[in-house]
């Protein structure tokens, strides 16, 4: 009687401690989950395809266990990132809804194909989402050897004479670029899968209407340049 009864007592010992064992995890678990994490928010709604600055974000706190493995929570990794999606106001940024090298136009601008007759020559080296240079030659407007707008011009696609896209079929640019795989960037460019014969810019209504003026009525003609300055970061 005296054996068994030591062994309910150690029975009931064990059997509390794991108890109170149970209770500490519990506690600490709650505790884990009501410490704060601070996560990357929009100060104001912002629109697809915008280029996010810091200027536009800001940081939440939020519980941990609301937390999600997508949600962004340092300002400088999205900066300079373009946004695939709206996002609202104050709403945890997820990193799939924001992308290094869009192709789609920002706000405010829309995709135009520049008329063949308007071009009076175009690096052969530029592919579809590089920045490029625009110069005007002749026409009326004297432009002092300084390109047409003061910033670069974003290049949506670049097409040979049979609609195809120029580039590399061993080593696509825009996937060596979002790699950050410089050296096949440049082998990229060196293997061509045609002449570029039609080339799409994301430009605003104001600039196109400018380009149009210059080289529809006014004679101009375009001169679209790469340049690695322009392509850098």
């Amino acid at each position: 009687m005296k054996r068994r009864g030591m062994l309910l007592s150690l029975t009931s010992a064990l059997l509390a401690g794991a108890l109170v064992y149970g209770i500490y995890l519990l506690q600490l678990r709650q505790v884990q989950l009501q410490q704060t994490v601070d996560v990357v928010v929009p100060k104001d709604y912002i629109s697809a395809g915008t280029m996010l600055t810091d200027s536009l974000l800001e940081y939440r706190a939020m519980y941990t266990g609301a937390v999600d493995p997508q949600m962004v929570t340092r300002i400088e990794d999205v900066v300079g990132l373009e946004t695939v999606v709206p996002l609202g106001t104050k709403e945890p940024i997820l990193d799939w809804k924001l992308d290094r090298l869009r192709l789609f136009p920002r706000e405010g601008q829309s995709t135009f194909q520049i008329p063949r007759s308007y071009i009076l020559s175009i690096s052969n080296g530029i592919r579809a989402g590089d920045k490029v240079r625009i110069y005007a030659s002749g026409g009326g407007e004297v432009n002092g050897g300084s390109p047409l707008f003061p910033h670069d011009i974003a290049v949506a696609s670049v097409k040979t004479a049979n609609n195809a896209e120029v580039d590399s079929p061993k080593h696509s640019n825009l996937l060596s670029k979002a790699h950050g795989d410089q050296e096949k960037m440049y082998i990229s460019r060196l293997e061509s899968s045609g002449a570029i014969e039609q080339i799409n810019l994301n430009l605003t209504e104001e600039e196109w209407l400018r380009i149009d003026r210059l080289c529809g009525k006014g004679g101009a003609k375009l001169v679209i340049a790469f340049t690695v300055a322009a392509n850098e970061g």
